[in-house]
């Protein structure tokens, strides 16, 4: 059945025709007739009657569409770290067996021959360097060793040849390596072999082959009542270089052959070798027995020692684990790098959040025994060195005195405490110089109040 249109019965100018239409082509012709102003939607909508449409014509409704059926994802990857773990065949935490480096070749015997001149020449330290002529530390001065010049691939060689396989591994993958080193009938050497933008170096520090005494260290044997305590912390502190670890190895000493006890050493790397006398002493090495000085006194305190031996309180959790331990019934030898008796004590304050240092001044006043600080210093005549020490010993004033945060005050009874063996550094210069055994210059570099050194000719 034909129908007219909305548009044609409205619009005059169409002369009355009449079209069948679908209702889809009328809906195109009301909007695309020209002349023709456009209705809105909803007047269109009233005006337009229904039109009946044959079922035939009636479009089919679109099927609906198929959607496509989502592949199934994967589980997203593991959260990945900022630094990607190691391969499987990375370093070993610890050095495995054997410990000893390889048979010694020509660039070994070249070293050793190097090694054993400066020992005789009473050397503290040798340097070997990529590029220019061998050096060596006397009495605190770099002077020649030999006059011969190494190359790169000299110097790598050389150096190289003392490490075991562990070790080159690690210098390869960190650039340096420490290590302990050892030659029949010259002595022990504490090392460390690295790497630079010119090629490899090497630095040995010269460890005396017999453990020496006090009387040998120029220290005074009021020192050896330290080995009377049974618990608390014993600390040496100074520069590099300057004996602490000789101090400590000669304490060790005296009580290895005086008392029946359990000796435990935590070293990096292990200088001076102790032999069991009345006591039964093992030690350790940081790398070939422990992973660190931390997970070594961890473990210490399960194993039944009476005296711990620390070669160095490298961080603070270190430092809190010897704390614990002087608490809990050891006694504790370590050393520290520190210039001063009091810089000591607030060096372990300090390295503690505020809110934790009222507690750590409490536990220190409690554990803390004794600081000996120490330098070790040129002669005038240039024939030797000589030990200039600070000495402090905890007495009921001093525990106060850093248990109320008035560390600056030590220095006055230490001044008042010689009677009881104690010593401000100041003081031992002043003496070292009235006496003519070190130059003023010395003394005035290592002073911490140069004013003291006035009255010294």
């Amino acid at each position: 059945m034909a129908a007219r249109t909305a548009a044609g019965r409205g619009d005059g100018r169409s002369g009355g025709r009449v079209a069948a239409v679908t209702p889809a082509a009328s809906a195109a012709a009301v909007v695309a007739s020209p002349g023709v102003a456009t209705p809105s939607r909803r007047t269109a909508s009233a005006a337009r009657p229904r039109v009946a449409t044959p079922a035939a014509a009636v479009p089919a409704a679109p099927a609906p569409l198929a959607m496509p059926t989502p592949a199934r994802q994967p589980p997203p990857p593991a959260q990945r770290w900022s630094v990607a773990p190691p391969p499987a065949a990375s370093l070993p935490k610890l050095e495995p067996l054997p410990w000893t480096p390889p048979a010694a070749n020509s660039h070994a015997a070249r070293l050793n021959g190097l090694l054993s001149k400066a020992v005789h020449a009473h050397a503290s330290d040798v340097h070997i360097h990529a590029g220019i002529a061998p050096k060596m530390r006397l009495y605190g001065t770099i002077v020649s060793l030999d006059d011969s010049r190494l190359g790169a691939e000299q110097t790598s060689l050389s150096l190289r040849a003392i490490l075991t396989p562990w070790q080159l591994q690690r210098l390869d993958e960190r650039g340096e390596v420490d290590l302990a080193y050892a030659i029949d009938g010259v002595g022990r050497f504490r090392a460390n072999i690295y790497q630079h933008h010119a090629g490899c170096n090497g630095v040995f520090h010269v460890v005396p082959a017999n453990i020496p005494s006090l009387q040998s260290l120029g220290l005074p044997a009021s020192l050896s009542k330290l080995t009377d305590y049974s618990q608390g912390l014993i600390l040496a502190t100074g520069p590099t270089g300057c004996g602490k670890t000789s101090t400590l190895a000669a304490l060790v000493d005296i009580i290895n052959k005086a008392r029946h006890d359990h000796i435990l050493t935590i070293e990096d790397p292990i200088e001076y070798l102790h032999t069991s006398q009345r006591c039964i002493v093992n030690q350790r090495q940081v790398g070939r027995h422990t992973e660190s000085f931390a997970r070594g006194l961890r473990g210490a305190l399960r194993e039944d020692p009476d005296i711990i031996c620390i070669g160095e309180l490298r961080d603070l959790e270190t430092v809190s684990l010897a704390m614990s331990a002087a608490e809990t019934g050891h006694l504790v030898l370590a050393t520290l790098h520190t210039g001063s008796a009091i810089g000591t004590i607030n060096r372990i304050v300090g390295a503690y959040p505020p809110g934790q240092q009222p507690q750590v001044r409490s536990m220190l006043s409690e554990s803390l025994r004794a600081i000996v600080s120490q330098r070790l210093l040129p002669l005038a005549d240039g024939t030797g060195v000589v030990v200039a020490l600070e000495i402090l010993y905890i007495t009921k004033a001093v525990a106060n005195l850093i248990r109320d945060n008035r560390t600056f005050q030590i220095g006055s009874v230490m001044q008042t405490g010689r009677a009881h063996g104690m010593q401000r550094l100041d003081d031992a210069l002043k003496e070292l110089l009235a006496a003519g055994r070190i130059r003023r210059e010395v003394a005035v570099l290592n002073c911490i109040d140069p004013r003291v050194l006035e009255s010294a000719r």
